[in-house]
């Protein structure tokens, strides 16, 4: 991965870090540094054999790609869920303009009302 940075960006913060560390303590943040690459790439490694040994050979057979989050579109999930079984879209949208649905008369909705001695119902398991 590059992460836009050149080789003279790299340079120029190379430069940076030896004017503000200084050159007597240098070397010992460059061991240290190196040690930590050392020891993330030691992670990574055992990660990946951990994953290895716990989902056995198939590990293998999985295609990762069709896994990556970023292929899916949540427009065209939706539009497929939605227009899969039924006419085409430009079909059912023509339909629904031409024969509008009347609408179902609403019934007011009824709301129990508490006070002091009729408390609302609690659920231990909810809270």
């Amino acid at each position: 991965m590059q992460l836009g940075i050149s080789f003279e960006k790299i340079l120029l913060i190379g430069l940076i870090a030896v004017l503000i560390v200084g050159p007597d303590r240098l070397p010992r943040y460059a061991e240290a540094f190196a040690k930590l690459v050392r020891r993330g790439g030691e992670m990574l490694r055992d990660t990946k054999s951990r994953v290895r040994e716990e989902m056995g050979p198939e590990i293998d057979d999985v295609d990762w790609r069709k896994l990556d989050p970023r292929q899916y579109d949540p427009r065209r999930i939706i539009r497929d869920a939605l227009f899969d079984d039924g006419p085409a879209p430009a079909a059912a949208a023509s339909a629904a303009l031409a024969e509008p649905t009347p609408a179902a008369p609403r019934s007011p909705i009824e709301r129990p009302e508490f006070s002091r001695t009729s408390l609302p119902p609690f659920d231990v398991e909810a809270t």
